[in-house]
């Protein structure tokens, strides 16, 4: 919608005069109702300029029109070819904007008719005020600090409700009274634990009378053991959680399981939600990692929030596989933490948001220099004895080279093997990793079986406690102990030659050549990439690697195999390695670096230990047998080497920029952290820079994501984003109150809760006031409490607990999918789980990507590709049908009938009360007693042995017990 600026002296003239028209015809027109004194950019101007300018004007290039950008201050007001200016600030009259909106030509009016958009009277008037009052193009209301004085101020009440009276008295709407009891425990009961009330719960605080009651409630359901398995469940949402992957064989994500449980633990304990950050993104590197029971490590597993992306199974191209697989991460962790979509900027600037391309590629570096890896969770607890282990090692290598020393071969120990180097004429030949001398050659050790040094002058006894020499340098993942995990990856490379080459020796590992961050590797395309260790004797591993020259490589040697994408580590697995190479034509050994250690060996005599040695080599060997047992793993990250990515042109990844982008967050954030250029993947940084003070995005994202939650609808109602495609929030001030709170209160998540529910907004009927829903139609301003459907997992778990079926046993392995018979595809298990679950919670059940279960589907849990902060909530045909015919439903029915005559009631009439009480939480009214004994009578005229299973299948279909009042 391009201006086509009048250009002739003359019609400059005229068009004046058609503007002084256009104005005085305004005159005495309702053109200014509703347009506030004082126009604010970001709330009145910048919707108006997103959804009916920025598509011609806005900052994309390469739809931009007439070369005019009205995004920006300095391009809304530039001088124009005519003279003239789309914005004059302080003169509307002078303005060709002004002109535009206004003109009755179809050919001039702006925006143009072929767009489809057209300026509302109010739109227009809000303009026209706007530059009149100077035109001021403020940040984004996102990218603005809050008001730190929101928290001085001294509140009468509770200060929620001082943000939302303050709204409706501006617009002259009456709150609701307070809900009943029965109404309030039953909201507590579901939104902080996503079960019902029990009866137990019922007698204890609906008989209350005294004024805390209701505070006591809301503490007694946030102390529930329940309460971290709802709110990890929401956060699971936004983590894309799943325990397959999806596409060809849906693949088990190793055991993240275990990252569903870490959730459930952290809400339970009110973790401060800023450590959730950090162990989100970087858990594997915090210096001082949370321990949890046990002193096992709790922080490394938040990094699962990083593998959850589909996974797919032999891509043609796996350079694009990497992109779509990082495009994954960088879009949740944008949205997760940011409530922006980064991931616009894959394939040029961001439409919308000042998020460029190169922004989008520093995050594609960091998350590029991650490398996914299986991590141990049952090894942290055993850190004491690993530690006295070295600690013994330590102390015995000392003495061993005082013997060394005193016996006169400390020379030769110094001296290098001056074995030439042999040069090939192959001129691929290249020498990655060279372990025959004392470092690891560049390659970074992970865990604690490698250590970060070879074997080279390690001591060697006999069985008589006898020193007879040293080790030859080689990297070996039994340095320390067997039954310890640890990995050897090299830094990356790019593959220039046919072949790549490892000498190694050992027991059930293996040696991986990871090519672009590919792990799902499987033959026929990509099974020579992968060779196992189960030789102890020295072999040469060729890799046959001419299809992927030009790709991007790292080496990877780990004690253990997979099996099926499930990475194994037996007690007795090891590997060893003297050299990694790569070439073209023939295998050539590298220079040897160690000294003459067989020579030393030679000359050395036998000696005797000493009785403190030997005693330290009994608990060495103690020490050893301890540690090896079976390991437990679950797929996380590790980090790898600093990479800096080149712009991918338009998005393709085989067409790149000259220059790199160095890592750097946001700059529209302005935060000092800013720099995420550091030898390793930056994600420490990244983390960091989220939690920075002056970045007000995240905590206001975090908060408002709660606020959703509770209300069923955020105070930004587009949670994941708060760019400028994003609504704006409906209490600003409120947003920023809670988000300063949030901050001042330690992150603590179950503090912002409790000020939430505690407040009088929360406990309003959902009954409306006379004349409220006229002025309010959305209840955007919650003049009383929003009426919502129950989520997929808060009714299957319902049917479970009133039932008497609902087992609360916490954490552990999923229960498998109930495989339907209308379930079918590759992959498919090979036994179904049982139909309800084992009784077990919702969250315990396993999520298959291919076989995603119905009733959930149907009630709208969000199928898991990427963030859903928010779920969709329809209402078709199929909800119902499963209501009333699904044998997980009817089953549950025949459970809660058979719950009903153990109860020894007397008639029909307590029957029914037990049955409103235990399912919906209150008493039946008498109209409904009567109602229901008409029911009855027609249920036992069909059948007579079902009779209360069938009414009980009908309470079950009631409005009432899938929605919250």
């Amino acid at each position: 919608m391009g201006f086509r600026f009048l250009r002739q002296k003359s019609t400059w003239v005229v068009a004046g005069l058609i503007i002084t028209i256009a104005l005085f015809s305004r005159c005495g027109t309702d053109a200014s109702a509703g347009v506030p004194d004082t126009v604010d950019f970001n709330y009145h101007v910048k919707p108006i300029l997103v959804q009916k300018c920025y598509l011609c004007h806005g900052p994309d290039e390469s739809s931009r029109k007439a070369n005019l950008r009205l995004d920006t201050y300095e391009g809304a007001t530039a001088l124009l070819k005519n003279g003239g200016r789309a914005i004059d600030p302080g003169h509307a009259a002078n303005s060709m904007v002004v002109e535009r909106i206004f003109h009755k030509d179809p050919d001039q009016v702006m925006p143009t008719p072929e767009s489809n958009l057209k300026l509302t009277q109010q739109e227009m008037a809000i303009l026209e005020k706007w530059i009149d009052q100077g035109a001021a193009y403020d940040p984004h209301w996102a990218f603005i600090q809050p008001d730190s004085s929101l928290l001085e101020k001294k509140y009468d009440e509770n200060a929620v409700d001082y943000f939302i009276q303050k709204e409706l008295e501006e617009r002259g709407i009456k709150p609701a009274p307070r809900a009943s009891a029965e109404s309030l425990l039953r909201r507590v009961s579901y939104l902080l634990t996503g079960l019902p009330p029990t009866e137990k719960e019922q007698q204890l605080f609906l008989s209350a009378t005294n004024e805390d009651a209701y505070v006591k409630m809301v503490d007694y359901y946030l102390q529930s053991p329940r309460f971290g398995e709802r709110w990890a469940r929401h956060w699971m949402d936004i983590a894309r959680y799943a325990e397959t992957r999806g596409h060809e064989f849906d693949y088990p994500i190793q055991e993240v399981w275990r990252y569903r449980d870490y959730l459930i633990r952290a809400f339970n304990a009110d973790i401060p939600f800023d450590q959730l950050v950090r162990e989100q993104l970087a858990g594997d590197l915090l210096p001082k990692p949370r321990l949890g029971s046990g002193n096992e490590n709790e922080s490394i597993l938040g990094t699962a929030f990083l593998t959850m992306a589909e996974g797919t199974h032999s891509p043609v191209d796996v350079r694009k596989d990497e992109a779509d697989r990082i495009d994954n991460m960088i879009d949740v962790t944008g949205k997760a933490f940011l409530g922006l979509t980064i991931s616009c900027a894959r394939c040029h600037d961001h439409k919308f948001d000042p998020i460029s391309a190169k922004d989008y590629y520093s995050f594609y570096g960091v998350m590029e220099g991650t490398r996914f890896s299986p991590q141990p969770v049952n090894q942290a607890s055993k850190q004491q004895s690993l530690e006295n282990l070295k600690g013994i090692q330590e102390q015995v290598k000392l003495w061993a080279h005082q013997q060394l020393l005193e016996s006169g071969t400390t020379n030769v120990l110094q001296q290098t093997n001056n074995q030439p180097a042999t040069m090939p004429a192959d001129s691929g030949y290249q020498v990655l990793g060279n372990f025959t001398g004392k470092e690891l050659d560049g390659w970074k050790s992970d865990g604690h079986a490698f250590g970060k040094t070879t074997t080279l002058g390690d001591p060697v006894f006999n069985d008589q406690f006898q020193l007879i020499g040293i080790r030859e340098g080689m990297a070996s993942s039994r340095k320390t102990a067997l039954g310890i995990y640890g990995a050897l990856r090299s830094p990356d490379f790019t593959i220039s030659t046919n072949f790549v080459g490892v000498e190694a020796a050992g027991r059930e590992s293996v040696i991986r050549i990871v090519i672009d961050n590919f792990q799902l590797i499987r033959w026929p395309i990509y099974g020579n990439i992968e060779q196992r260790v189960n030789d102890t004797k020295w072999k040469q591993y060729v890799f046959d690697v001419a299809q992927w020259k030009g790709h991007k490589a790292y080496i990877e040697l780990m004690p253990g195999v997979y099996e099926n994408h499930v990475f194994v580590q037996r007690p007795d697995s090891y590997v060893d390695a003297r050299y990694a190479i790569t070439y073209n034509n023939k295998w050539v050994e590298p220079a040897n670096k160690q000294p003459a250690v067989t020579a030393l060996n030679r000359q050395f005599k036998k000696r005797k230990v000493e009785p403190a040695i030997q005693a330290l080599l009994e608990q060495e060997s103690q020490l050893r047998l301890a540690l090896r047992d079976s390991l437990r793993f679950f797929y996380g990250v590790t980090d790898g080497f600093g990479r800096n990515s080149p712009v991918f042109v338009r998005g393709n990844h085989q067409e790149l920029s000259a220059d790199k982008v160095p890592r750097t967050f946001l700059t529209a954030l302005g935060t000092r952290s800013n720099n995420l250029d550091v030898p390793g993947s930056g994600r420490l940084q990244l983390a960091e820079a989220l939690l920075e003070q002056n970045n007000p995005l995240t905590t206001r994202v975090f908060v408002n994501r709660i606020w959703h939650h509770l209300f069923g609808r955020g105070i930004v109602e587009t949670v994941d984003n708060f760019g400028l495609q994003g609504k704006l929030p409906s209490h600003p001030a409120l947003l920023d109150y809670l988000s300063l709170s949030f901050k001042q209160h330690n992150y603590s998540v179950k503090q912002l809760i409790r000020t939430i529910v505690l407040s009088e907004t929360f406990q309003r009927s959902t009954l409306p006031v006379a004349g409220s829903k006229e002025k309010d139609p959305a209840n955007i301003y919650l003049s009383y409490f929003p009426l919502r459907r129950l989520e997929a997992e808060a009714i299957r778990d319902a049917m479970l607990a009133v039932s008497g079926r609902l087992d609360t046993a916490m954490y552990g392995e999923p229960v498998p999918q109930h495989i339907t018979s209308f379930m079918n595809g590759r992959g498919k298990p090979s036994e179904s789980g049982p139909l309800d679950g084992a009784g077990r919670r919702t969250i315990y059940l396993e999520v298959r990507r291919n076989f995603l279960d119905p009733i959930l589907t149907s009630f709208d849990r969000p199928i898991p590709f990427t963030s859903f902060g928010k779920r969709e909530v329809t209402n078709v045909p199929a909800q119902s049908l499963i209501l009333m015919n699904d044998p997980f439903v009817m089953q549950e029915a025949a459970r809660l009938a058979a719950r009903l005559d153990k109860m020894g009631l007397r008639n029909n009439e307590e029957k029914i009360q037990w049955l409103y009480r235990t399912c919906l939480g209150r008493s039946a009214t008498k109209e409904e007693i009567l109602e229901a004994n008409a029911l009855l009578a027609n249920l036992t005229q069909k059948n007579s042995r079902t009779v209360w299973k069938d009414f009980v299948h009908t309470i079950f279909n009631l409005k009432e017990f899938i929605y919250l009042n």
